[in-house]
């Protein structure tokens, strides 16, 4: 009896590793173009990312603002990306889009951008290291930072309406650039987009 039940829990468990291994190699991965348009879930994607970035900041970078700050100061305007707040149950990678909006402003050439908090905070610490171990030929000095003239922040909103198998998925970003003196907005730019999912099987 023994001998029978360890016969067929070797049958068991190698069947349970040929249909693994057979559902492995199921499996096919190719590489795509990176600035190829996909869009497999519905979900806020890659492609969503980048082209709300290069559309909103076409918009802003061809805004009479820079020509009114350059006329006024005869220097080019300097930019810090804030926070873009994502307002939906949805994740969506924020930082892939505030680096798209950054990159945006320094490829543009008209316009400067300064690190973020967190990032400051790390070069603040570098810059303080250099003071103790850097050569005085090569250390930065201290309380050299270019103030920001302007923010930019946002938000991310979605709406989601649902019937049976279908849905719709509307999403809103509002982008805002501000002065850091006054708070007076500068610019504003707002980009929607509008999906429709439909899922076979579910009241279709």
């Amino acid at each position: 009896m023994q001998r029978s039940a360890l016969s067929v829990m070797r049958a068991v468990l190698l069947l349970i590793f040929f249909i693994s291994l057979s559902s492995g190699c199921g499996k096919r991965v190719r590489r795509i173009d990176p600035g190829t348009t996909t869009d497999l879930s519905g979900y806020w994607n890659d492609t969503d990312s980048r082209l709300v970035a290069e559309g909103m900041m076409a918009d802003c970078l061809t805004h009479p603002w820079i020509q009114q700050h350059v006329m006024r100061t005869e220097a080019r305007p300097v930019v810090i990306i804030g926070t873009v707040r994502n307002q939906s149950m949805e994740h969506i990678a924020t930082g892939t889009f505030i680096r798209d909006l950054e990159r945006a402003f320094v490829n543009s050439g008209q316009v400067r951008v300064v690190a973020n908090p967190l990032e400051r905070e790390e070069l603040r610490g570098e810059r303080y290291d250099q003071q103790e171990w850097a050569s005085e030929e090569t250390r930065k000095r201290l309380r050299e930072e270019t103030g920001a003239d302007y923010m930019l922040n946002g938000a991310i909103d979605v709406i989601i309406d649902r019937e049976g198998g279908r849905e719709v998925k509307f999403y809103q970003v509002d982008l805002f650039l501000t002065d850091i003196e006054t708070n007076e907005r500068i610019w504003i730019g707002q980009t929607k987009i509008k999906k429709e999912i439909s899922r076979s099987g579910l009241g279709l």
